[in-house]
């Protein structure tokens, strides 16, 4: 929601028309990022007219505040959920960048690569935000993703296997 919406459409912006359809995951309690997609495909579909996206919804992971045993419960719940929906869309290419919701969606596809139903590239790209440390989605998915990309070079530093790009939000 919020930041996290704003830098994952900054970053598709850049992305050419060959990228489609989009499939947005959301969290069931976002309710402020389904506009804000909603508005950017609008435009988008004025440069790209065969653009395409669908929007699915997942249970939340985590909410703000929540504590970690509870988490653990949600999160489960969430990549059980996440399953039946990455095994519909079986994306080629996953794009995310840091909200809880990208976790369970990304173990999922992993999932379904470890099975050899479908190999997916995950790419993270960390928030801008984060300078010094990495988020939770950060720390977790560093060892799921084939890219990660940090923005700020003490991150790489301290994460070799992240690509430092600079600002790419």
């Amino acid at each position: 929601t919020g930041g996290h919406t704003t830098e994952i459409l900054r970053l598709l912006s850049c992305l050419s028309e060959s990228y489609s359809p989009i499939h947005y995951v959301l969290a069931d309690s976002d309710k402020m990022s389904e506009a804000k997609i909603r508005s950017f495909e609008q435009k988008r579909a004025e440069t790209f007219s065969k653009s395409q996206f669908t929007l699915d919804r997942i249970p939340r992971s985590r909410e703000v505040r929540q504590s970690w045993i509870s988490s653990v419960v949600t999160t489960l719940y969430s990549i059980l959920y996440s399953l039946p929906l990455t095994y519909k869309r079986k994306p080629d290419l996953i794009l995310c960048n840091g909200p809880g919701t990208c976790v369970p969606v990304c173990l999922s596809a992993f999932l379904l690569g470890l099975l050899q139903i479908k190999r997916t590239i995950i790419v993270y790209v960390e928030s801008i935000c984060r300078v010094e440390t990495l988020s939770l989605s950060g720390k977790i998915l560093y060892y799921f993703s084939d890219y990660f990309i940090v923005q700020w070079p003490d991150l790489k530093k301290q994460y070799p296997k992240s690509v430092y790009l600079g600002r790419v939000v």
